[in-house]
């Protein structure tokens, strides 16, 4: 169910997850958003531009990282801002032929902000991979009724 915005109350927690992500996810988040940029893919090329490895895209991240927040307020259009600044890339290590996740990403949220007037949310993300902050300032705008 929904939540209402009476019910609510600045620093209530709204939830936590869990992001498995591997190669594959990768290729298939490129497939449909068109960015086949090869350092989220090709390990060779990734290094030999000095990245560490390759690296989730940050849209698959901030956009995985979200869906936290449309599972809390049961329909994504309720989303109406989202915002965030990208500070660290999500290492996804190769797994293939096994059973183990390339990375995991764990996302919490908590209610930052209420807006009476306009009925709003301000739902503030805090996502981590490895230890480190990938995302910071992760805001997302929630109409509520």
């Amino acid at each position: 169910m929904s939540p209402t915005f009476e019910e609510l109350s600045v620093g209530q927690e709204i939830g936590s997850r869990s992001i498995t992500v591997t190669r594959q996810d990768l290729v298939k988040y490129a497939g449909a958003s068109g960015d086949f940029n090869p350092i989220h893919w090709n390990e060779a090329f990734a290094t030999g531009v000095e990245l560490p490895g390759v690296i989730a895209h940050g849209m698959f991240t901030m956009g995985a990282a979200v869906q936290l927040v449309t599972d809390w307020a049961g329909d994504p259009a309720a989303v109406v801002d989202y915002q965030t600044r990208f500070t660290k890339p999500v290492l996804v290590a190769d797994t293939t032929g096994t059973a183990d996740a390339g990375a995991v990403i764990e996302v919490s949220g908590a209610v930052g902000a209420l807006d009476a007037e306009a009925r709003t949310a301000r739902v503030d993300l805090a996502v981590v991979f490895d230890g480190q902050k990938v995302l910071m300032k992760a805001q997302a705008l929630v109409s509520l009724s």
